[in-house]
């Protein structure tokens, strides 16, 4: 089973704020969305694109790839429009010790 890796103090990513951590050669978008944590792999289904890029929208729960306009819905990753038709990578996200942590769990 692979290691958690911590992204941060739950303090230190207030509601709407997000993080980009690296679990290995895996860029993790972690997301707080009014004060749950989701974790999305940093790039867009339909290309090779950094989903960090793009705006979160905190109020709809989503994230825009900026290269092609489609969204993602952060809490299972499942787009909202075209282009892009297959969901986002998800990632287990746990609290711990006053902390945010999430891995890539892929075998």
């Amino acid at each position: 089973m692979p290691d958690w890796i911590r992204v941060c103090a739950t303090s230190e990513m207030l509601p709407g704020e997000s993080k980009l951590v690296w679990d290995g050669d895996t860029p993790i978008l972690v997301v707080n969305y009014d004060g749950a944590y989701y974790a999305l792999e940093d790039r867009c289904s339909h290309e090779d694109f950094e989903l960090s890029a793009g705006c979160f929208d905190a109020g709809s729960g989503t994230i825009e790839c900026v290269l092609h306009g489609s969204r993602f819905d952060v809490r299972d990753g499942r787009p909202l429009n075209p282009p892009a038709y297959t969901p986002a990578v998800r990632f287990p996200v746990k609290l711990e010790d006053d902390a945010v942590w999430t891995r890539d769990d892929r075998d």
